[in-house]
């Protein structure tokens, strides 16, 4: 069989630079179409299905699953004689990538460095940029484990909650449109699919075995049609417990966790942020029973029956409101031309859990939603954070963010500002308690928020205000949403 293709690992995200192979769905050998899902690849940001890019026979699988390589590193190689070619073997340009952009990816590459060099001087591999010169890096398996399954632990980490428009007055600025295919990938079982071998399993359970060195094999299944459930894995593993270290240690010894994935990309970042940015950050306690109650208003309207309400709703329109008055706060500082730049659009961050780390996918455009747009548009985006399928695109050019520590009781904390924005705020949790209301001590319910900002940017005097006027809308949401009319 002559293979006379090689598919190289594509940049499917913004800039990544490597990315893991989870898993193979092609085997040598085997006829594939030209879009057909080849392999399972996990990046800085998101799990990822990778499609074919030649319809042929599969060659070599040069990459085993469980191995780290570089963008633009040789993975697959496919024998197309006879025609069968479906990409011309130069590097395609962000408009050739077709059904690319169906793997959560945006295409970053600007346009007049799709077919050579970048303007970093890499060359171009399909998606973003080539090659670098370091070797692939290989990780050790957990023992016992098969090759199908290998991986090192990583401990999951609970998922986050995130739920505790006026008219546009700017032209709306236009993000491409990503379809996430990192959906559960079968119909059945809820989402579970079965491998090679007939083991059903969801693909978080299946993670959740590589990294506790569980066999799924021998793993009696307790779900529907004997899928193996978290539990089923956590029990094969002796009972070890998810939601902090990821194995059982004997007492006294230590533990030693690979630092990848959205662990490694989250460090990175907020190093970077807290070593260059001058954070500023300040607080304020806010009586919020006000906003309770419009709450409590708005799950009895028609227009909100089928949408999950909270607090989070309208501390995200205070904001929105509050950016338009204060465009500054939307703002980034750019090093390379010495520029502050100001956005006249919002694309509001949402910080959230998930089993894979902490991601901030965002909402393009909030500012432009109505009260219940943005309601369904916190809602989904919560849901998609929760199974694991936010798309890349998601999760890039953010202008603001919002992180809700109220879902896990905490009043405040002093957040890290999300690099490539110049504020980040901090929504505490919702308690009622003791409160000077009119004259006279009694219950109400109060919230902390917290704001860090970037001093360059921001002044004291800026950030203050800002910070007061979203606390002004949350004491009377009605009088300030009037006052604007």
């Amino acid at each position: 069989m002559a293979a006379d293709k090689q598919f190289k690992l594509p940049d499917v995200g913004e800039g990544l630079t490597e990315a893991e192979i989870v898993r193979w769905h092609v085997q040598p050998g085997e006829q594939v179409k030209q879009n057909q899902t080849i392999c399972e690849i996990e990046t800085a940001k998101a799990l990822v299905e990778l499609p074919s890019p030649f319809a042929g026979v599969v060659g070599e699988l040069l990459v085993a699953e469980g191995t780290t390589v570089d963008v633009g590193t040789p993975i697959i190689t496919f024998d197309v004689s006879g025609g069968a070619a479906a990409v011309a073997a130069e590097p395609a340009t962000t408009d050739d990538v077709g059904e690319l952009a169906h793997t959560d990816a945006e295409p970053t590459q600007p346009p007049d460095a799709a077919d050579g060099e970048s303007s970093t001087g890499r060359t171009a591999v399909l998606v973003g940029y080539g090659p670098r010169n370091d070797t692939a890096v290989r990780r050790r398996r957990a023992a016992g484990s098969p090759a199908a399954s290998a991986g090192p632990p990583v401990p999951p980490v609970p998922t986050e909650p995130a739920e505790q428009a006026l008219p546009p007055t700017h032209p709306t600025h236009q993000w491409p449109s990503v379809s996430p295919t990192v959906a559960a990938p079968g119909d059945r079982n809820g989402g579970a699919e079965s491998s090679r071998s007939g083991v059903l399993a969801k693909p978080p359970v299946r993670k959740l075995a590589r990294d506790l060195g569980v066999d799924l094999h021998v793993v009696h299944g307790s779900g529907p049609d004997g899928t193996v459930t978290r539990s089923d894995v956590e029990a094969a593993a002796g009972g070890a417990s998810t939601s902090g270290a990821s194995v059982t240690t004997p007492r006294g010894g230590e533990e030693r966790i690979p630092v990848r994935g959205v662990r490694k990309a989250t460090a990175q970042a907020m190093v970077t942020s807290a070593f260059t940015i001058p954070h500023v950050t300040e607080f304020t306690t806010v009586d919020i029973t006000a906003s309770v109650h419009a709450i409590e208003r708005l799950r009895e309207l028609p227009e909100f029956a089928s949408v999950k309400v909270s607090p989070l709703l309208l501390v995200a329109k205070a904001i929105l409101l509050n950016l338009e008055r204060y465009p500054m706060v939307n703002s980034v500082w750019d090093d390379a031309n010495d520029e502050i730049v100001v956005r006249h659009y919002v694309n509001l961050g949402i910080a959230a859990a998930t089993q894979r780390g902490l991601v901030v996918p965002n909402i393009k455009n909030a500012e432009t939603l109505s009260l219940v747009d943005l309601a369904r548009a916190l809602n989904g985006l919560a849901a998609t954070a929760r199974e694991g399928r936010t798309a890349v695109a998601d999760m890039q050019h953010g202008t603001f963010t919002i992180t809700n520590v109220g879902v896990f009781g905490i009043d405040t904390g002093t957040p890290i500002i999300n690099p490539g924005e110049a504020a980040i705020l901090a929504f505490g949790a919702v308690r009622e308690q003791p409160w000077v209301h009119r004259g006279e001590i009694c219950a109400r319910w109060v919230t902390t928020l917290a704001m860090s900002f970037d001093h360059r940017i921001i002044d004291g005097e800026l950030g203050s205000l800002f910070l007061r006027d979203v606390a002004r809308f949350l004491e009377d949401p009605a009088s300030s949403l009037l006052a604007r009319l």
